[in-house]
């Protein structure tokens, strides 16, 4: 397992979920929910230097039959933005049923729907990066895809 601290994204169009790991790559924890807007990407840079992180991990939205959604190309979009912006890797991994999954786990605590979409997306966020860390760990490689900043430069 790579140490280093990982920086967990769930790219939405309306709010952008932000997680990050502990420095061991062990644990996942919410960090913030970003509002989508030009500045998004900053924010999100600024984050990965206040945690000094190593990588960030964006999730892909796939559908169920493996078939890009309407949200696969804005995710990687996203991704290519920070990959150009930032000399971290950016690495893509599915993220399939994660905001299904996310929703599910704020219902049974006792959130609405009302109320929890502020901290939905920092959810599906941990789950993403949860996941990531989780392969890492059992396949003894990192996980995803890695963008390849010199793409849409």
């Amino acid at each position: 397992m790579r140490s280093g601290t990982r920086i967990g994204v769930d790219v939405g169009k309306v709010r952008v979920g932000v997680a990050r790991s502990d420095p061991h790559g062990m644990l996942a924890t919410p960090v913030e929910t970003v509002q989508r807007a030009q500045k998004s990407v900053k924010r999100i840079l600024a984050l990965a230097e206040e945690y000094d992180a190593v990588e960030f991990v964006v999730g892909l939205p796939i559908a169920l039959s493996g078939r890009d959604t309407a949200s696969t190309g804005d995710a990687r979009e996203f991704a290519q933005q920070l990959a150009n912006k930032s000399s971290l890797p950016v690495r893509l991994v599915d993220e399939r049923m994660t905001t299904m999954t996310a929703q599910s786990a704020l219902r049974a605590s006792g959130r609405t729907t009302k109320n929890s979409r502020s901290v939905v997306d920092q959810v599906a966020a941990v789950i993403i990066l949860q996941h990531a860390l989780d392969f890492e760990r059992s396949a003894a490689r990192p996980p995803g895809e890695l963008v390849d900043p010199t793409q849409g430069s």
